[in-house]
């Protein structure tokens, strides 16, 4: 199948896993996740109506951006860990940053929006899981609490909401409590009303899960797999 029907496909995968929730499935963004695919595969799904396409390395999305600059309303997201070291590049390169896990992190992205002149949205990484191999604040963590307490200190930044990478199993009903789980963390941040933190976004949901993330509340579902088939070597 072509790119353009396999998005397709997800949108309609969407809208049947959004109305059995009674949700409007127009509250879900698409993401396309390129990672590993070239510029070209990225311009088709673009031209089958995607704006919004997740990369998961610095390097590797800065060699694409010439041959995708005429795409002007396009917005590239980060989506894999990112090292403080690479954060300048990050900022230059993307609209958002959806992988934050710390606050040296924010504050080295906050001062390198500052440096380009612009707003940076992001979300936090909570690793739901627990996992040791996985990156991301844990829910109970101080470090959330650190970057929940500084954020409107970070004037360049938008702290938007929170994303997970549940552990992966092949059975999408077993990721189900960790996307609840994620959906109860935000309500209980966004109770607390704090200050320059919407927390609407929930970036939940992959290829092979991204139906039942949807009904436990996911605001984005990354999509790479079953857009754009079978990923490549990097």
């Amino acid at each position: 199948m072509s790119i353009a029907e396999n998005i397709a496909g997800a949108r309609e995968r969407i809208r049947t896993a959004a109305v059995r929730a009674g949700r409007d499935p127009g509250e879900i963004t698409l993401m396309a996740v390129s990672k590993t695919f070239p510029a070209q595969s990225i311009r088709d799904a673009y031209e089958a109506g995607i704006r919004i396409f997740g990369e998961n390395r610095v390097q590797e999305f800065a060699t694409k951006t010439d041959a995708l600059r005429d795409l002007d309303d396009a917005h590239w997201h980060m989506i894999g860990h990112l090292q403080s070291n690479k954060a300048g590049k990050a900022a230059e390169l993307f609209h958002a940053v959806d992988s934050v896990d710390s606050l040296k992190l924010a504050a080295k992205l906050n001062d390198a929006a500052r440096s380009a002149g612009k707003k940076l949205a992001v979300l936090i990484e909570v690793n739901v899981g627990g996992e040791a191999a996985k990156t991301g604040v844990t829910p109970d963590s101080p470090e959330l609490e650190h970057l929940l307490a500084t954020a409107p200190q970070l004037e360049h930044l938008e702290v938007r909401g929170l994303m997970t990478v549940p552990p992966f199993t092949d059975d999408p009903e077993a990721a189900r409590p960790y996307f609840r789980k994620l959906r109860e963390l935000r309500d209980q941040i966004a109770a607390r009303k704090l200050p320059a933190i919407p927390m609407g976004a929930l970036s939940m949901g992959m290829s092979h899960d991204f139906e039942v993330a949807i009904e436990e509340g996911s605001t984005c579902v990354r999509v790479g797999t079953a857009i754009f088939g079978n990923r490549r070597k990097a």
